[in-house]
């Protein structure tokens, strides 16, 4: 196990178990929020096992996933030094991708707080449940997420299209599906 650097709690090397216990928790911890983003950021093209499996190589190379610390990280430079890391998914767009959104992220910071902050106010604080559908039905676009998709993007953010934001608001609780029971 490793000590998390910000607050002290135990992180397993199991980052697809962890990810599970974390997929669709109401959460308003940026921390989470930005390793949940970019478990979605590297999830575009690989199954969400994959992606999530690398949670503790994203930990090592990302600063403890600190948005503060990956947003001085310089693109080239620190993309390439990460890139090159045998364990990490190397994929020089999704890694700039991230030290990109780590920047947006302070931004939204500073102007709302949090990235929390700024999230939440899409669903007035409350997590949005989505119209039920069956288990064949379900969808991996919302309109919600299609328009914080827009916004992030608008914000400089890369790899957010409707379908990882989709994903991503649901890991973080912030949406919620219904699924009737046939």
């Amino acid at each position: 196990m490793t000590i998390g650097p910000r607050d002290g709690h135990e992180w397993t090397t199991n980052g697809t178990a962890e990810y599970s216990a974390y997929f669709g928790t109401p959460t308003h911890d940026d921390h989470v929020l930005f390793e949940l983003l970019t478990v979605g950021v590297f999830q575009v093209g690989l199954s969400w096992q994959a992606a999530a499996s690398k949670l503790p190589v994203y930990r090592r190379v990302f600063a403890g996933m600190d948005p503060l610390t990956v947003a001085g990280f310089e693109d080239e430079v620190d993309g390439e030094r990460i890139a090159q890391d045998a364990k990490m998914i190397r994929n020089g767009r999704k890694i700039r991708a991230t030290i990109h959104n780590a920047r947006g992220i302070v931004q939204l910071q500073q102007e709302f707080g949090s990235f929390s902050n700024y999230l939440w106010e899409f669903v007035n604080g409350t997590p949005l449940l989505l119209p039920a559908v069956t288990r064949e039905e379900l969808v991996n676009q919302s309109a919600i997420g299609t328009a914080v998709a827009q916004d992030l993007k608008r914000r400089g953010f890369s790899f957010v299209g409707p379908v990882v934001t989709h994903m991503f608001l649901l890991a973080a609780g912030i949406i919620r599906e219904q699924i009737i029971d046939e």
